[in-house]
């Protein structure tokens, strides 16, 4: 997996429809920890490059940061295109494409 977009920012400027169709134009994986992206109805694995979702007991740039770099190192992340990813501190789940 190559192409990543990561926004860390909290501004309420940027909508999700701006951050989707800009990670979706430029083909990219989105990673976020705003729940309003766990639609499975509207992020249906298969139509997009790929979303992973942290939900974090302490959320923040650093937590996310850290969790992020964690997952990149122990998870087959190349396999993730397409998919919807849910992670926690604990746990990884992963909806691929039907």
């Amino acid at each position: 997996m190559t192409s990543i977009l990561c926004s860390l920012s909290t501004s309420q400027d940027t909508n999700d429809n701006e951050v989707w169709q800009a990670a979706q134009t430029a083909d990219r994986f989105l990673i976020t920890q705003d729940l309003d992206f766990s639609d499975m109805r509207r992020f249906t694995p298969g139509t997009h490059a790929g979303l992973l979702l942290v939900r974090l007991a302490q959320p923040g740039r650093n937590a996310l940061a850290a969790r992020v770099a964690l997952l990149f190192e122990t998870e087959l992340v190349a396999r993730w295109r397409g998919c919807l990813v849910v992670a926690t501190e604990h746990k990884v789940r992963i909806k691929r494409p039907v």
